[in-house]
């Protein structure tokens, strides 16, 4: 189901509105699979998919001629248990996360984090440990996949 959902993706209308960064949020999508379902899965098989996606959006967006940056990317938000990824009209350092990031060319770690996590979106209540307080906390880069859609 996985599979064939990432698919999916390059068969909806794909938005592209660099003055209106809002009205791109369509092309955002977030994918969850239960445990059994991400047991099943190889990292090579969703990369694949994620790939193959990736190149018919290129055909897309060269299609509709746009003028300017376009990048698709990849990202494991843990604390959703997803796969999340979206398509924005902006380049990989611009892209509209809130918490630092770091653009990588690793997609096969991003998806075996996300396929080997056996309680997505919780924590097991034996694994719980303390955060020292921090007055200024300094947040790691999390790693995101990045393919540029435009030559």
């Amino acid at each position: 189901m996985l599979l064939k959902e990432i698919r999916a993706i390059a068969g909806e209308t794909l938005v592209l509105s660099p003055h209106d960064q809002d009205a791109e949020h369509v092309n955002t999508n977030w994918f969850g699979a239960p445990p059994h379902e991400r047991m099943g899965l190889s990292a090579d098989e969703v990369v694949a998919a994620f790939e193959e996606t990736a190149e018919l959006l290129r055909e897309q967006v060269a299609a509709m001629h746009h003028a300017g940056p376009v990048t698709f990317y990849v990202w494991h938000h843990g604390e959703a248990g997803q796969l999340r990824c979206a398509t924005r009209s902006c380049g990989p350092e611009e892209l509209p996360f809130h918490l630092p990031y770091r653009a990588t060319g690793d997609l096969h770690a991003i998806v075996t984090e996300f396929l080997v996590d056996r309680a997505p979106g919780a924590i097991v209540w034996g694994e719980i440990e303390p955060v020292p307080f921090d007055a200024t906390p300094e947040a790691a880069e999390h790693p995101v996949w990045v393919r540029a859609l435009c030559p």
